[in-house]
């Protein structure tokens, strides 16, 4: 039988891919789990404007995500926090405190998405990479200045 993948599958190929397969392994496996449709005529038609729809919006999100990425690297950030003598700093600068100083800038960067190579742990200026969507990268420079 043969079917038109809709998600990865482990053996068997990616989506989009139609392949031939046994008919207890599609009815039983495949169909069920919603991973493949079978490959007639109107399903071909359905699943060729699924994947331009796709396509279209992974093409709108790299856009938007390239043009977040230019905005982002001219941003720089302040992170207040309390410190010690030899500008040692109380604690660490958290990704959910540079996500809450995007933030109030105006950006909607979720803290996951914060990447610290390492605990900040003194005063001083970072540099800091946000990912972002369709796997583009911003770098952002975090002042972490005294209270």
């Amino acid at each position: 039988m043969k079917v038109i993948l809709i998600s990865d599958v482990d053996a068997l190929g990616s989506a989009g891919d139609v392949v031939e397969v046994k008919d207890g392994y599609a009815r039983n496996f495949l169909l069920p789990r919603s991973v493949a449709l079978i490959a007639n005529k109107r399903n071909m038609v359905v699943y060729e404007k699924v994947r331009q729809q796709r396509e279209a919006q992974h093409t709108r999100e790299a856009r938007e995500a390239e043009s977040l990425v230019n905005t982002l690297s001219e941003v720089s950030c302040n992170v207040a926090v309390t410190a010690g003598e030899g500008d040692r700093i109380f604690g660490s600068v958290t990704a959910q405190q540079i996500a809450a100083s995007l933030k109030d800038l105006g950006f909607d960067i979720d803290r996951r998405a914060v990447e610290l190579e390492e605990p900040i742990r003194a005063l001083g200026v970072y540099d800091v990479s946000i990912r972002l969507p369709a796997g583009f990268k911003a770098s952002v420079k975090v002042w972490v200045v005294r209270e």
